[in-house]
């Protein structure tokens, strides 16, 4: 008998008539012949209003019990359609994290995955059509509640599928991926096959469709993985191994990040510990680093990287206890940058990419202030003013 994990996201059980719809297709699904382990997200604006309630009642909450309040938006979630899955006949079993044997380790509010109970699943299989399971959450070795942080329902059913040898469907609001966003290039199109490692670095270079955690997960332990809108005829998009993809292009997509601050310091002594007194305070602060180059001659030493928007005010902490230590420090941190980027395997085995994206944003005028490559991608750093036109330059370049 077939068995499948399903993911269903906050927009797509965003209310009950959703709710019902979705149930009335996975009844279909288990009319013939199938069985289904189904993960679900909080319904639509629920975690917020949920952190929302917190912030009001403290400025500073613990983390273990936002944690444990957070989880009951998903739990909200498997409960209701559950119930409407019964109401039509199919023997349903509900499952928070911990009665699904997800155990995690890490910070309460971004723990990850130690492992899953697939006995536990399996047994209940037997007995069951559907196990709706809370996605976002498990149990630690204390059995604490936590959270797995951005992303987590899809990371807990690509990660069930991984531990029970089942293929994963993640719907949500999207029709699948495209070369680039939609509502910055309205010509993109649609891609039907991409390589895990091109997901992933799109993921990791801004692109919002999926984690790039859950995308690491399928890939480890090759789990076809498809996006696809919810409940709608249209072809998504199957994210598989390197060897599968039929077709491959040079270049596959386009990512956009824009809020990004670019970093360069400038220390006079070659030999300082700038740069090891810097990530130590980057670790210590859980402060992610990206673009990064260096520069050693003999004035000196220069290092340039760019961090999320989002960090400024750890940023900002760092930096000064880093200037004590280090007076003779220069610092130029720019905010208004964005950094964009083209992703493709087959840069892997095609020459002419780096230049024919050089060249494109030099013909429109717009100009970068660094960029850095890997084996299959591209990223330049632009003001923010002309990202969504340099976007759009590379994509008609590359014929996305």
């Amino acid at each position: 008998m077939e068995t499948s994990v399903l993911k269903f996201g906050g927009t797509s059980v965003g209310d009950f008539d959703k709710i019902r719809d979705i149930a009335g297709e996975l009844q279909l699904r288990v009319s013939r012949g199938e069985k289904l382990v189904v993960v679900v997200s909080a319904m639509g604006g629920t975690t917020d209003e949920l952190l929302r309630n917190a912030s009001s009642l403290s400025h500073a909450p613990k983390e273990d019990h936002v944690a444990l309040l957070l989880t009951t938006g998903e739990q909200q979630t498997i409960s209701y359609l559950s119930i409407v899955l019964e109401d039509l006949g199919v023997r349903t079993k509900a499952m928070t994290g911990y009665q699904a044997g997800i155990r995690t380790f890490g910070g309460h509010m971004k723990s990850r995955i130690a492992d899953i109970d697939q006995d536990r699943l399996k047994a209940v299989l037997k007995t069951h059509d559907i196990i709706v399971i809370a996605g976002f959450q498990g149990i630690n070795d204390d059995l604490e509640v936590t959270t797995l942080g951005r992303g987590g329902s899809d990371t807990t059913a690509v990660a069930i599928a991984a531990r029970c040898s089942m293929p994963c469907e993640i719907y949500t609001d999207v029709d699948g991926v495209y070369a680039t966003d939609p509502r910055v290039y309205s010509e993109a199109h649609r891609i039907y096959e991409i390589t895990y490692d091109e997901m992933m670095e799109m993921s990791a270079l801004g692109a919002g469709v999926l984690e790039t955690r859950c995308i690491e997960i399928a890939k480890n332990h090759a789990i076809p993985l498809y996006l696809g809108r919810t409940l709608s005829e249209e072809k998504g998009t199957w994210i598989m191994q390197d060897t599968q993809v039929l077709e491959k292009k040079a270049v596959t997509g386009a990512a956009l990040d824009d809020d990004i601050i670019h970093v360069t310091l400038y220390e006079p002594q070659r030999e300082s510990t700038l740069i090891f007194d810097l990530f130590e305070k980057f670790e210590q602060h859980d402060v992610n680093i990206d673009m990064i180059s260096q520069v050693v001659n003999s004035e000196g030493f220069q290092l340039s990287f760019t961090v999320k928007g989002t960090d400024s005010h750890r940023l900002e902490q760092i930096f000064e206890a880093v200037g004590h230590m280090h007076p003779e420090m220069v610092l130029d941190a720019r905010t208004g940058r964005s950094k964009v980027s083209i992703i493709g395997s087959g840069m892997r085995d095609m020459t002419g990419v780096a230049s024919k994206a050089f060249m494109a944003l030099q013909t429109s005028g717009i100009p970068f202030y660094q960029t850095t490559t890997s084996e299959i991608s591209i990223s330049y750093v632009v003001d923010s003013e002309n990202d969504r036109q340099a976007v759009e330059v590379l994509a008609s370049a590359f014929g996305l």
